[in-house]
Parts: structure tokens; sequence; C-alpha cells
């Protein structure tokens, strides 16, 4: 049998039954009207924001990162939860200001925007984190074609990056921002032709779960704030650390401690130096709020044998959740925690199963041979840490399958 990763700690059982947010599994598929269903638990989110804001320095402000999960009914309450949002499109964009977070307080990074999305940045007042010299002289054009002043910061490619991050945004050639040797020349640029420059972004990796490593990043974030800020003589509005935290995903993960983070964050913020001594600075999370929150619930539709092995098949699958199929930027496939959720705490058969989903395709696996309780059609399957990357990061369009449902708790 090959081990699960650990079931967050939010969850609990009663009477065999998974509850989330208090409520009975198999309930919340009747109340949505069927399976695939996402839902999400907003306490557990709302949690994760306290937490956060108790650890970390209270200068800090905190944005959520859209990509995570950009789910309407989960925007419009974290709108009222962090302090900005940052999207990484036109259409996260336009989903932002649908939830209600005040434009100024957007930023929207990403390569390759187009002129029509740089054009709806420009006319809200979001701000645009330039990814190059030439997207630059794009949002100058188009704002003086408008008769507006475009609000443009820099993203900075770091001439490092977040060891022992799952995905590394920074140290080497990347599509992401400008290098930073770059960085301050395209910041003196921005300012000289009139536009109204809002700061940095520096982000150099996402999921770490080594606290060292991540305050050794945020360390030399503002390090190179300080350096790119003397470079261009002035002090940035804004000073966009990124985030990079992890959550625990597989086998062997633990739970990231947030406090020596934050303790370490305000020393160094504490003694910046004096041409950071009037920025704002920023947090930016996704899955760290959100990722914890998310169950995906599929049902059993078969359980069949083939060569000595057992599949359970299930009405949903990659389509839908990606990531835990293995086919969202991990190297090695490891096992998403999993359970049977109306056998919630009942001890696993000697068997080891397969979870597939209903793909044709053999890369639609969502748990490989792993120790679940007897299990039998009809049975409902939970899939946890699908509160991030799932839904919107999954082909759901597919071999034609529904798309899944979604439910906020709340």
């Amino acid at each position: 049998m090959k081990p699960m990763g650990p079931i967050p700690p939010f969850f609990s059982g009663e009477e065999g039954m998974l509850l989330i947010g208090g409520c009975g599994a198999a309930s919340l598929v009747d109340d949505a009207g069927d399976t695939p269903l996402f839902v999400y638990d907003m306490g557990i989110v709302e949690a994760q924001v306290r937490a956060l804001r108790d650890a970390m320095p209270s200068i800090l402000s905190l944005h959520y990162a859209v990509k995570a999960n950009p789910y309407a009914p989960l925007l419009e309450r974290m709108a009222r939860l962090v302090d900005g949002f940052d999207v990484a499109s036109g259409g996260e964009l336009t989903r932002a200001l649908e939830a209600g977070m005040n434009a100024a307080h957007v930023s929207f990074a990403g390569p390759g925007k187009r002129d029509d999305e740089l054009i709806v940045a420009i006319d809200s007042g979001a701000t645009i984190n330039l990814e190059s010299e030439g997207e630059a002289r794009r949002a100058v054009a188009l704002g003086e074609r408008r008769g507006k002043t475009p609000r443009l910061a820099v993203r900075v490619n770091p001439d490092f990056d977040l060891k022992g991050s799952g995905m590394r945004m920074g140290g080497g050639a990347k599509p992401f921002g400008v290098d930073a040797e770059r960085a301050a020349d395209l910041a003196r640029w921005v300012i000289d032709a009139g536009a109204d420059w809002r700061g940095w972004h520096i982000f150099a990796g996402s999921q770490a779960l080594g606290a060292d490593a991540l305050i050794e990043t945020q360390a030399a974030t503002i390090g190179l704030a300080t350096r790119l800020s003397e470079a261009v003589g002035a002090t940035p509005p804004l000073v966009n650390l990124g985030g990079g935290f992890g959550i625990p995903y597989f086998p062997g993960d633990e739970r990231l401690d947030i406090r020596p983070i934050g303790q370490a964050l305000g020393t160094v913020l504490d003694g910046c130096a004096d041409i950071l001594r009037g920025s704002e600075f920023a947090m930016e999370l996704g899955r760290w709020l959100v990722g914890e929150a998310g169950v995906y619930l599929t049902r059993v539709v078969d359980v069949k044998k083939s060569q000595g092995e057992t599949f359970v098949v299930v009405d949903g699958g990659l389509h839908h959740q990606l990531a835990a199929s293995g086919n969202f930027g991990t190297v090695v496939r490891r096992n998403y925690p999993i359970a049977v959720a109306n056998r919630f705490g009942e001890a696993p058969a000697q068997e080891a199963v397969t979870v597939v989903g209903c793909l044709c395709t053999p890369i639609d696996r969502l748990g490989d041979k792993i120790a679940l309780p007897p299990v039998e059609e009809g049975d409902l399957i939970a899939i946890f840490l699908a509160g991030a990357y799932g839904a919107s990061a999954s082909p759901a369009a597919f071999l034609g399958h529904p798309s899944p449902r979604e439910l906020l708790l709340g």
C-alpha cells in the first residue's frame, strides 16, 4: 500500500459521516443536488486569516491571490477579510471588482497581458505589475490614448529563489517579471514617462513548508527592494513580498509554523533602510488561506477487479481535481489525503484500492494503491486539500463531462 497525505486537522466525523463545517457530507450533496461537488468551509478560511494576522507584523497588509480559488461567493467574502486582491488575468480582474474589492487595492500580474486587459486595468485604477519593458511601453501608450495615468509597479525576477518551494518563480531565466539588474532602470523610465509608479512585486516561489527558507527569502526580498529603491532614488509606495506559504499535501509533510516567520519579518521591517520607511508592505497568499478549506466529494459508481487489483471508479476525476491526479506541477505522483466520507473513521481494509475517475485516460488516477475502508457503489469519496487549484485549475471541458458543483459554507 502507498501512504496518503494527512487529513487537515479541521475535519471530524459523527456516526461514521464526515463533517464539513459542521454538516454531514451526504446532506451537503443532497443540498447541492448531486456529485461531484466542491465544498468550501469559510470558517476555516477565516481562521487562517486570523492566524496570519496574529502572527505577522501589524504593518503588513494581506492580499489574496485570486488564482488559488476564484469562486464568486468565496471572493465576495474574501473582499471583506483581506486588504487587497492579486489577479493574473483580465477575467480575474473583472471577478475581483464584481466581488466588491476596490480597484485601488487590486494588482494585476502575469505575462502576456493583452491590450484590452491593460485597458480594463487602467480604466478601473488597478495596479499593473509590469512583466517587461515592452509591457511598460504599451501600458503608458494606452494610458496616454485614454487620457488616464496608469498605476504601474515593476514585477522583479529576483536573483534568488525560495529554497524548498514546490514552484520556483525566481532565480534564473524566467518568463515572469523583469530581471533584477534591469528593474531599477524600468522603474525610472515609468516615473519619467509620467505614470504612477506603485513600487515592487517580488515573488520568489510557492508551496514552501520550511520556515527557515521563508525567513531567508523574505529578508532577501526586502534587501533587494532596498537596493532597487535606492538605485531609483524614490520610496516605493508598496513592496509586495509575495507569499510562498505551503500546506501539507503529501506523506511526511508537516504544517508550517508561521509564528517564527512573523517574528523574523517584524525584526527585518523594524530595521529597514530609510528608503523604505514610507512604504507599505504586503504579503500575497492563496493556497495557504483556502487550500485546506475545500473538500471534493465524488460518488463511487463501480468497484471492479483487474489482474488482481481493485479499482474504485468515481463520477469525478482529473477534469475537476487535476492536482490530486499528480498532473499539476508535481514530478513524482503522491497521494492526497482521501477518505470514504460515509465511513469516516472506520478501519481500513487489508486490500489496497486505486481510486480512478470517469475519464477514458490512464492518468485519471486520484488515489494510487491506498488503504480505505471497504468501498461499495454509492459511497462518497472525499478528497481533501481541494480549496485551492481545484475546479478552476482543471480541464473541465475534457471529454464533455458536466462541470462540478460548488458550495460555500459559513
